[in-house]
């Protein structure tokens, strides 16, 4: 059985900067450019079904504007007319409407319980798009970037059963076949709601593919169900289709569909049900060990055999338990009796005082009974670890540490996530990172022909890796730093979006409403400036600008390129100029 390799990130150290001072906040204006939408966004809110976490990450902080990572400041939405709107800015002294580029067949409005309509650009010539009921769409646009050419056709149209958002997309192309590989999130009612919150999310990788040009039909040719208990934060495929990778809090594992996964559903309530082969106790001198026997069993059907470091026991010529004990026993003291159709085993510690934690090495068929008075003895030894006063004794040398001193930001979260890569044939996990405190931020596109970067924190900074599928011993890159980012997010209480630039020139963060913050990496001053602390010239500032966003709408979606930002409101679409073209 392979097991996966654990893993760790490497920092490159030149990309840190252990001298950084802060971001300067700066009043220099920002341009600002506002485009009234024709019809409003298609916002989908939670119904009072969709109550848990994992609803509001999924779908209630969704982002409802797309950007087309092909081409420079594209940036796409949906509106309540089922229409996709595409607005590409060339110039923002001549800013054209929102354009309608392909309208959905279906009548959303009659639906309840649809979730959002979702879009990835797929390649420079593919879209794979959900209109949020269930069905998948598989669109071939031609060059979008090219007025000309560009028509968005439908090449794949199929119910898929519960509605869903898409995740991710890719485009591949062997030989005559072409194919499209998609990553589908759901969350779904658990049907056995045995604990938790009764909800499962569900990641669908559904290959559609087209055997060769005379075949214009494109079909579904595997699909593959991964489930765990918590949204993803990032899951991505890889560029050959090989792998996929995934950014999150509660593991993911593959799972048989139909009657599979009933039979592995049927097979852990059993589990859960079971009782217990045996009951173990023990004191500091020795362990008994108890076997409810089958009826009408005599001495005649039990044997029993002790060896110093080893015990085996037959039930009527059937093997009921044998292994390795924990420690040594004195064979000859040790005895057994049938007591109450009970098989009561007695065996002597060799050293006495020590604690067993397991009985039988490995094995968890049994369940150790501790009784009251063990029970008092350990409390008793642990009574100088605490109090029933929160602070008895303030003036001694080592005060204990207060929590209301600490910054939002120097509190991790209880559970730490996990980065899982997943081969696509075996469909098991061959790579884990634990991610430990270093907490997820956003993700970001900087090469579209690769998988899409994500950010993390580590202490203060925000560092962005790119993951390299095909670098098995570095699969993962450090390409970026953002000084102090992680830091000053964690004071943002009401961030909704994050982003950076594909260029890594800046870091932006919006609220629910209004605000947006940039984050400039440092550059050159052109005036000269001296820290007066330390008496040194200050070659590069790192800038911070607000900006203040003339609406009351809530904000639905946020995109960052390397010149601009886009934000997008129920009813409106503004644009940012951050950076101007060198």
């Amino acid at each position: 059985m392979e097991v996966a390799a654990n893993c760790s990130l490497r920092v490159k150290r030149p990309l840190l900067d252990p001298r950084f001072e802060g971001y300067k906040l700066s009043l220099e204006p920002l341009p600002c450019y506002q485009l009234e939408l024709d019809a409003a966004v298609a916002e989908v809110k939670l119904r009072d079904d969709q109550y848990t976490l994992e609803h509001m990450h999924a779908f209630g902080m969704y982002n409802y504007l797309h950007s087309d990572s092909w081409y420079q400041d594209s940036v796409y939405y949906i509106d309540n007319l089922g229409r996709v709107m595409n607005l590409t800015v060339m110039l923002d002294t001549a800013l054209g409407k929102p354009r309608e580029v392909f309208r959905l067949p279906t009548d959303l409005t009659t639906y309840d319980n649809r979730l959002c309509a979702s879009i990835h650009f797929t390649s420079p010539t593919w879209v794979t798009l959900s209109d949020g009921t269930g069905r998948l769409y598989l669109i071939g646009t031609g060059e979008r970037g090219n007025s000309a050419s560009e028509k968005w056709e439908i090449m794949f149209n199929e119910e898929l059963g519960n509605p869903f958002i898409i995740n991710h997309s890719i485009s591949l192309m062997n030989a005559e076949e072409h194919s499209i590989t998609t990553l589908l999130l759901r969350i779904e009612k658990e049907e056995l709601d045995m604990k938790g919150s009764g909800f499962y999310v569900s990641l669908e990788w559904v290959t559609i593919s087209k055997k060769n040009k005379d075949n214009k039909k494109y079909e579904i040719i595997k699909c593959d169900t991964l489930r765990g208990k918590s949204v993803p934060h990032y899951a991505a495929i890889e560029p050959d289709g090989k792998g996929l990778m995934i950014v999150s809090y509660k593991s993911f594992t593959f799972v048989h569909v139909g009657q599979d996964l009933e039979e592995n559903k049927n097979d852990n309530l059993s589990e859960k049900i079971k009782e217990p082969l045996y009951y173990w106790q023990q004191t500091e001198d020795d362990l008994t060990v108890t076997i409810q026997l089958p009826e009408g069993s005599s001495k005649e059907d039990i044997q029993v055999q002790f060896l110093p470091d080893h015990i085996n026991i037959v039930l009527k010529g059937q093997r009921f338990l044998e292994g390795n004990l924990y420690s040594s026993i004195d064979q000859d003291s040790s005895t057994w009796m049938i007591k109450d159709n009970s098989l009561e085993i007695f065996l002597i510690k060799k050293n006495e005082g020590l604690t067993w934690p397991e009985l039988v090495v490995g094995d968890k068929q049994g369940e150790f009974i501790r009784d009251s008075a063990q029970c008092a003895a350990i409390a008793e030894r642990l009574m100088h670890l605490t109090s029933e006063e929160l602070n008895p004794n303030p003036d001694k040398e080592k005060p204990p540490c207060n929590a209301q001193e600490l910054e939002e930001c120097d509190i991790f979260f209880e559970e730490s996530s996990s980065l899982c890569r997943f081969d696509g044939i075996t469909l098991k996990t061959t790579h884990v990172v634990n991610l430990g405190s270093n907490q997820y931020l956003f993700s970001v596109i900087v090469d579209p022909k690769e998988m899409p970067c994500f950010c993390l924190r580590h202490d203060v900074d925000a560092l962005l890796w790119q993951p390299h599928s095909s670098k098995q011993d570095d699969m993962w890159e450090h390409i970026a730093t953002f000084n102090a980012l992680g830091y000053v997010q964690a004071s943002k209480r009401d961030k909704k979006f994050f982003a950076c630039a594909p260029n890594y020139s800046y870091a932006a963060l919006c609220e629910c409403l209004r605000r947006v913050f940039i984050y400039r990496q440092p550059t050159p001053m052109s005036t000269v400036l001296y820290n007066r602390k330390e008496g040194r010239q200050v070659g590069q500032v790192a800038k911070q600008q607000v900006a203040s966003l003339e609406t009351n709408d809530p904000i639905l979606g946020f995109q960052a390129t390397n010149e601009r930002l886009f934000v997008l409101t129920t009813k409106n679409l503004f644009l940012i100029k951050v950076n101007t073209e060198n």
